[in-house]
């Protein structure tokens, strides 16, 4: 986990940073999960077709390529965008 997530958090007790910490571990396991599985679900959703073989063949195995590729490039900029507009919110101490 990031210790900067932790902020201002200095005056709680020892054992109150460890349980948020905890928390924001489980937080972030959570949305990486989330993540991975709306990945999964929409490329295979828009480029799986038919079950007619135990692999991939060439076309949709490009079209997942692209697909998950399109998917993290685009959470990745969300992630920046986020990253940018939190910055922009920051209040001074």
């Amino acid at each position: 986990m990031d210790k900067s997530m932790l902020g201002d958090l200095d005056a709680l007790p020892e054992e109150d940073k460890m349980r948020m910490a905890a928390m924001i571990d489980q937080l972030q396991i959570r949305d990486s999960l989330r993540m991975y599985n709306s990945l999964v679900e929409r490329c295979f959703t828009d480029c799986v077709d038919t079950f007619r073989r135990k692999t991939l063949d060439k076309q949709e195995e490009s079209c997942v390529r692209r697909c998950a590729e399109k998917f993290l490039k685009h959470s990745m900029r969300v992630g920046m965008r986020f990253a940018e507009l939190n910055q922009g919110v920051a209040t001074p101490d």
